[in-house]
């Protein structure tokens, strides 16, 4: 396991990014590191890149540092990833990645091949502010840290709920409890609290909810034209496929957003049985064994058929072992 205090030797810049549409993993390691290297490393000058993060974030101490690209060269000592399971995935700020003197890949998405000249990728992780923890010394994380890696790990496991949760994730998340964070102010702020509109559109697409397979999947869409209506966003979205994953008898959930003509983004979540990293892999995306995502094109029929017969096939299999 590398080490931060290794990486950070000799180093003046430091460049820090996550993945495009930043959740609570993505926004939490890179503002926990951040913080991390300001009260350890005073020395280094880091920088956080990423696509403006939804404003129930700002409760964490740095937030106000995250700058969105902007086009202009820069070159750093060090650049690193955090939670992006591919290049394409640091969106605009992958040229800052490609001219920096040395890279870092920190992530647990299994579908991560390792894209840096360092790579730590633990795939049994329950999220990428894990990993990040495990590289850090545990009496150097300060409170603001710890807020925003507690965090992190709180979003990519629904609260600790999801198979993903170990009983390590458990000892991290009392190590960082013990810092003295708002450990309850933080579930309620960026994880439970919904606006009206947001509530609006979960309602939406609960009512339009359809049962497939014989009960076993559930499936959900939201049409531009009523994002546009409701006035939302993606980062409204968030949270839509994990409440319909809850519908009893339901293994599989499939969520689906239009962004484009005949261009959709697709969340999977499945409770026990199926892979969906597996299905969103065939299709060009990629995630977790419970919990990944695709773009696809097409209609929403011809999606939800292409999708459905590869759970099918699982489900299938399954039942034959």
């Amino acid at each position: 396991m590398i080490r931060l205090e290794m990486i950070l030797q000799d180093v003046q810049t430091v460049g820090l990014a996550g993945h495009i549409r930043p959740d609570g993993d993505s926004v939490g390691a890179c503002v926990g590191l951040w913080n991390y290297i300001n009260d350890n490393y005073p020395q280094i000058q880091a920088d956080i890149w990423l696509e403006q993060p939804d404003s129930k974030f700002s409760i964490l101490e740095g937030y106000d540092k995250i700058q969105q690209p902007d086009g202009q060269d820069r070159k750093y000592d060090l650049f690193i990833s955090l939670d992006a399971a591919d290049l394409k995935r640091l969106g605009s700020a992958l040229p800052y990645f490609e001219n920096a003197k040395k890279t870092l890949c920190v992530d647990h998405h299994i579908s991560n091949k390792g894209f840096a000249d360092e790579n730590v990728i633990i795939p049994d992780a329950s999220s990428t502010c894990e990993v990040l923890f495990r590289m850090m010394e545990p009496e150097q994380i300060s409170r603001a840290a710890a807020t925003a890696v507690y965090m992190g790990i709180a979003h990519d496991t629904g609260v600790f709920q999801y198979s993903c949760t170990s009983p390590d994730t458990m000892r991290i998340a009392a190590v960082l409890m013990e810092k003295g964070i708002p450990y309850s102010k933080i579930l309620e702020e960026t994880f439970y609290k919904k606006t009206y509109l947001q509530n609006q559109v979960l309602g939406r697409a609960l009512l339009e909810s359809m049962l497939l397979l014989d009960g076993k999947c559930i499936v959900s869409a939201t049409r531009k034209k009523d994002m546009e209506f409701f006035g939302v966003g993606p980062a409204d979205l968030e949270g839509i496929v994990s409440q319909l994953r809850l519908t009893e008898g339901v293994e599989v959930a499939i969520y689906l957003y239009e962004i484009g003509n005949h261009e959709y983004k697709v969340s999977l979540r499945s409770k026990e049985l199926v892979d969906v990293s597996e299905i969103a892999s065939y299709f060009g995306g990629g995630g977790h064994v419970r919990a990944a995502g695709v773009t696809m094109q097409g209609t929403f029929h011809d999606i939800v058929n292409n999708l459905t017969l590869h759970i099918e096939r699982q489900l299938a299999e399954q039942e034959t072992e």
